[in-house]
């Protein structure tokens, strides 16, 4: 019987099969990670894919090939594999905001992508997502490159870590046995625990200023959204539906979250607090874009209309200004020291090659 095979993420992220005449779902496999693209061998008894920047193929159990690249596609005899082979490598750079004309410097550098970094309450570390040893994981630094450790465990795919306010826990998320949940480790020792709570999955965390509630965005069908819970684990309290709800931040004085909305055209909202007058809202129109980070007269973002830019946006003035700008695309992740002397950010250069292998079998 023909079939149609499809990916799924959230809660049981894999590949799929499904009869065009409907019925049940069958899932072919779990993935850690999926690129958009998947392609049946001519004869139909297996899909090319890839997982993790590699190339494999699959009927139930995987083979790897050898290849690395995103995308696969199989030609119509099935004796050819054409993929994409990109060089999109995004490093960590820290620019002064007092100078910011003047060059930027590199931190901590790998020959794998880093993003998402984030100063330490007290300024002196750094946490960020790393494919330093190729599965993505979070890793702590000293800033000035001493005391590189790996905290989140090294066979599950991990991301978005956020400090505690006093500085001496990590929360982010990860990726195992078909599930994404958040994990909370303490500094000083590193292994971390999960966080308990009433929603499953659960992806994005950030804090509270006051250390007590961790926010998090819902994957649980029926139940999307974003959430808090205790700090220590516990019941989840709604606090917006937005289903496309990423990057939460507090307010510095504790009355209102902003988050990412990446329904329709990317921009940035804000919600009051439980206790809090007002109703969720659309902050300003002219924050539309990616990395973005709150600091406590304003927001520093990366506009649509202007990808290579970092700009900011004033509280008290509403109006928008230029930072600096660049050559190049940024990644995940905006962080202003607690100064507000230095921004850290990951940016990089993006080139790429179809490849094809041909007498492919």
């Amino acid at each position: 019987m023909v079939e149609i095979a499809f990916l799924k993420y959230g809660q049981r992220t894999g590949i799929y099969l499904v009869s065009p005449l409907g019925g049940p779902e069958q899932k072919l496999r779990s993935t850690r990670e999926l690129w958009n693209a998947i392609s049946w061998s001519p004869d139909g008894k297996w899909i090319a894919f890839t997982e993790i920047g590699e190339v494999l193929v699959a009927n139930g159990s995987a083979k790897r090939l050898g290849l690395e690249g995103n995308g696969a596609a199989v030609s119509p005899k099935g004796d050819k594999l054409a993929y994409a082979s990109k060089s999109n490598v995004a490093n960590l750079w820290r620019r002064d905001l007092l100078h910011p004309e003047a060059p930027a410097v590199e931190l901590i550098p790998s020959s794998r992508s880093q993003f998402e970094a984030q100063y330490s309450p007290d300024g002196k570390r750094i946490a960020f997502s790393s494919l330093r040893s190729r599965l993505q994981s979070v890793w702590i630094s000293n800033e000035d490159e001493t005391n590189l450790i790996q905290i989140s465990d090294a066979n599950s795919m991990s991301g978005s870590p956020q400090w505690s306010p006093d500085g001496n826990n990590i929360a982010f998320d990860s990726y195992s046995r078909d599930s994404w949940d958040i994990y909370v480790a303490e500094v000083a020792k590193g292994k971390p625990r999960k966080l308990v709570t009433n929603i499953s999955p659960i992806i994005r965390p950030n804090w509270s200023r006051d250390g007590r509630w961790i926010y998090f965005v819902s994957q649980e069908p029926g139940r999307e959204g974003i959430y808090r819970c205790p700090a220590s684990g516990g019941d989840a309290t709604l606090l917006s539906k937005d289903t496309h709800g990423v990057n939460l931040q507090e307010s510095f004085d504790g009355k209102t979250l902003y988050f990412l909305s990446r329904m329709g055209e990317a921009t940035l909202k804000k919600v009051a607090l439980p206790g809090q007058p007002g109703a969720e809202s659309e902050l300003d129109r002219s924050l539309r874009g990616g990395p973005w980070t709150v600091s406590p007269g304003g927001i520093y973002f990366v506009p649509d209309d202007a990808p290579g830019a970092v700009r900011y946006f004033d509280f008290a003035s509403k109006r928008v200004r230029t930072i600096f700008a660049m050559d190049g695309y940024f990644n995940w992740g905006l962080s202003v020291s607690p100064d507000g002397r230095w921004i850290l950010y990951s940016h990089g250069d993006a080139t790429g090659d179809i490849m094809l292998v041909d007498h492919f079998h």
